[in-house]
């Protein structure tokens, strides 16, 4: 099932507006520095408060959502609402739980099999951002980070596969390595030795460099698959510039914006070190940074803090895990 998304808009009301890809992605980056961690529950809530009371919207309410997105959001209030009756949580104080103990015993799964939409992979980037630090830690909550709202193994697998990207971008590898067809094998060990699907497969090894683009079947669908091959052309066929390559994943069509904001995930890096010096988009890049220090510092300051990936979820959500 791909992911069908839920406008409230009409035709050219985004200039000057960044889109749900931004307010998730925001989301999941002020849960990972106000928690000082990787809580799924708390990034649950955050996206729950943009869909309600648009949180981290760039105009105050949520203008557009993806249906499994929404499916998994109301299903997360539902699960609330068994849980505050089942543990006697006032309802007031059921979005800001920190009770480790208590917060094992919630099942953040809110999705199923078979739901492969984008929406997992466009709010990625801030996860490794925090991460980068534990290239295994980084990748393997990048496919948790998914899997809450988009329960397939094929995002687990897409999200585990870009996060490492970026990690790798971080760690100062160059674009030819990031886009190398060995990429997975020469870092399996981040992989925690896992395999990827074989869809996500096929894109680490290449499936992603044709030269004829939309002509050769290129295509930015809300399906996770093809959306993570078209941003990897974007990236492949840019001639090392950022303006080319966004324009590439725009003017592939369908879910453009989802496809930019994948594809500009990689090149985070320059992004960052020349934040300073873009000063028409000085608040993003200076919110990169932000997040980027913020992982730096919580990383020596907590580097064995319990949510660690193989202790609480192999452990907790093994058995519920799709």
């Amino acid at each position: 099932m791909t992911s069908t998304t839920l406008s409230f808009v009409n035709e050219n009301d985004f200039i000057l507006q960044f889109t749900d890809d931004t307010s998730m992605a925001l989301c999941l980056g002020s849960s990972l520095i106000a928690r000082r961690g990787f809580v799924p529950y708390d990034q649950l809530v955050r996206y729950k408060w943009w869909y309600k009371n648009g949180y981290m919207s760039s105009t105050g309410k949520c203008f557009d959502i993806g249906m499994a997105t929404c499916d998994s959001l109301l299903e997360f209030q539902r699960r609330q609402k068994n849980f505050a009756e089942k543990y006697k949580i006032p309802l007031e104080q059921l979005d800001s739980l920190s009770d480790f103990d208590l917060l094992k015993k919630f099942n953040v799964y809110c999705s199923n099999s078979g739901i492969a939409g984008n929406g997992a992979l466009m709010r990625l980037a801030p996860v490794p951002l925090f991460f980068y630090r534990q290239p295994i830690a980084a990748v393997e909550f990048s496919g948790y980070s998914g899997q809450i709202t988009h329960g397939d193994q094929k995002v687990y697998d897409a999200c585990r596969y870009y996060g490492a990207l970026i990690v790798a971008t971080l760690h100062g590898e160059s674009k030819d390595h990031l886009l190398s067809e060995k990429f997975y094998q020469t870092h399996k060990a981040w992989f925690g030795n896992q395999r990827l699907h074989k869809d996500i497969q096929m894109i680490s090894e290449g499936s992603f460099k044709r030269s004829g683009g939309l002509m050769d079947g290129i295509r930015g669908k809300g399906y996770i698959v093809n959306a993570l091959e078209a941003a990897l052309w974007a990236f492949w066929s840019d001639e090392n510039s950022f303006e080319k390559g966004a324009l590439s994943a725009v003017n592939l069509g369908d879910d453009a914006d989802t496809t930019a904001a994948i594809y500009g995930m990689p090149p985070v890096r320059k992004s960052i070190s020349t934040s300073s010096k873009c000063s028409s988009t000085t608040g993003q890049h200076s919110s990169l940074q932000f997040l980027y220090d913020c992982g730096n510092v919580v990383w020596c300051k907590y580097k064995k803090y319990p949510y660690w990936p193989g202790i609480i979820w192999e452990k907790t959500h093994k058995a519920t895990r799709t």
